[in-house]
């Protein structure tokens, strides 16, 4: 058998998932996280679909239950901190579905592929190099390797992708908005909804049940930005919220001490093909379908989709990676048109936007059940023993 080695960049979600399920298909794995550890901040994310069928099949939807938020909707607050519309989040979200902090996910994924693979942390890749037999590797910080295959699970700013594909700004694009997460732990209040203030182009929330602040605004792209120069995220984050009022002075302060902050960009990822060779992309690497497009639940399921095409055509990966891209994208590319509503609904970016978000939340429940209502009615109806309609 050949093609067995493979060396996968990036311990998130997708990583793991694959190490996983490559392992259990014969595989020998190493993964490499640039990080000395994994990252505990981050946005809650759900796994939908049949994401919940993968996680169902390793065995850890039990866990993934278990870290549930419990969230229950987003109420919208004036500056006084007053109710001026909600959404219920559980309209949106079926019985079988997980909303989880994205930190637990990255945690229970690594749980459960740990021990099927060999995990190196605090390096990355340096150089790739790769012939018609397989690639050869140099690090950071560990000696040269060679692997049958490489796969690029190293998020939005990939490594892998840069040296295999070229520069990030040929496949990166800013969706005009900046987005930032800390903890706050006890600071966080008490209650099951989130709870977030609106100004034009700024939204700042505050999530009880996972105990963080959140912070989106609206921006042309940064000159010079750095996604790892938490000094410079500092200040974009008190430049673009100074001015904002409820609980935005206090967040900031938090901001400015905070030893566990994320801040990036809203970015799309779009590629023409996401192999080469011996080396392809997965997850957001491959596809990032920004904020509001489920990106966690296409991770794992193209995690999923691409152990089982490798594992169907030994000693022949680049099949393997054309059925996996083929399938993929069937459910990427409608993700990556949903930001322009969803980006409308959390952070308006106008007064009047704002004032009509608002009015729209409070009407959402009535139009609703009339709708349903509507259905109801339009539905045949049985006739009565006289051949009248009942």
């Amino acid at each position: 058998m050949s093609e067995r080695t493979v060396l996968v960049s990036g311990a998130g979600v997708a990583g793991p998932v694959l190490a996983y399920w490559l392992a259990r298909h014969g595989f020998n794995v190493t993964v490499v996280e640039r990080a000395g550890t994994l990252r505990s901040s981050g946005n809650p994310v759900d796994v939908r679909g049949r994401a919940v069928d993968v996680a169902k099949r390793m065995g850890v939807l039990p866990r993934l239950r278990a870290a549930a938020t419990g969230t229950t909707g987003v109420s919208f607050v004036d500056a006084a901190g007053r109710r001026v519309g909600r959404v219920d989040m559980r309209a949106f979200q079926r019985p079988d579905e997980v909303e989880l902090p994205r930190g637990d996910l990255a945690s229970i994924l690594y749980e459960a592929s740990r021990d099927h693979a060999e995990f190196v942390f605090d390096d990355s890749i340096a150089t790739l190099d790769q012939d018609e037999h397989g690639v050869d590797v140099t690090f950071d910080h560990g000696g040269p390797r060679r692997f049958d295959l490489v796969i690029g699970a190293d998020g939005l700013h990939s490594m892998t992708r840069r040296l295999a594909f070229g520069p990030e700004n040929e496949f990166v694009r800013h969706m005009g908005l900046y987005v930032a997460t800390t903890p706050l732990g006890d600071g966080a209040g008490s209650g099951r909804d989130i709870l977030m203030h609106n100004t034009p182009g700024r939204a700042v929330a505050v999530s009880t049940t996972t105990g963080g602040a959140f912070f989106l605004y609206r921006s042309p792209a940064e000159p010079g930005f750095d996604h790892r120069d938490t000094e410079q995220h500092r200040r974009m984050l008190t430049r673009a919220f100074a001015n904002v009022a409820w609980r935005a002075p206090e967040l900031l302060e938090r901001v400015r001490v905070a030893e566990d902050l994320y801040f990036d960009s809203v970015s799309q990822v779009r590629l023409p093909r996401w192999w080469k060779g011996r080396i392809a992309l997965l997850g957001d690497a491959a596809s990032c379908v920004s904020l509001f497009g489920d990106g966690s639940t296409l991770a794992m399921v193209g995690a999923f989709t691409l152990a089982g095409e490798l594992a169907a055509s030994p000693g022949d990966p680049r099949a393997a990676f054309r059925r996996y891209e083929a399938a993929h994208r069937r459910l990427v590319d409608p993700k990556q048109r949903n930001i322009g509503q969803a980006s409308a609904l959390l952070v308006p970016a106008t007064r009047r936007g704002i004032q009509m978000r608002n009015l729209a939340t409070r009407l959402w429940p009535a139009l609703a059940a009339a709708e349903s209502l509507k259905r109801v009615l339009s539905r045949p109806r049985p006739a009565d023993p006289g051949g009248s309609p009942a």
